[in-house]
């Protein structure tokens, strides 16, 4: 039986996605990525990751919009989402680097590896 977390990563930047993508299955988990926000509803509802690391400034669909439509599928609405942004600074977001803001999940680009795991532990529990 497979006990990885499977973490669904969706960001533009491609190059975001490799380097976090090889560092998250370095300390042990799954991860799926998706460059579009319309890729990563599909790979969700396909796949139903325990995570979702969304991107909020993205081309077509924003993740803000992304996420209403995630938290309004029966598939993925108890998914925990993370919005990883550079929206907001690692001032705003705290020492923890995790910080709630209207009631959702934020941290603060440039993350850290470390940073993500802890986030991504904080909201599994």
């Amino acid at each position: 039986m497979n006990d990885k977390k499977k973490i669904l990563l969706i960001d533009d930047e491609e190059d975001f996605c490799f380097f976090v993508k090889g560092n998250l299955e370095n300390t042990g988990f799954e991860v799926l990525t998706a460059s579009s926000a319309k890729e990563g509803i599909d790979l969700a509802v396909a796949k139903k990751p325990d995570v979702i690391l969304l991107d909020l400034v993205m081309p077509e669909v924003s993740g803000g919009d992304a996420a209403a439509v995630l938290f309004d599928h029966p598939e993925t609405e108890n998914i925990p989402i993370i919005f990883v942004t550079a929206m907001l600074t690692k001032k705003e977001t705290g020492e923890k680097g995790l910080a709630k803001v209207g009631g959702r999940n934020f941290i603060a680009k440039p993350v850290t590896t470390n940073e993500l795991v802890s986030a991504i532990n904080t909201v599994l529990r």
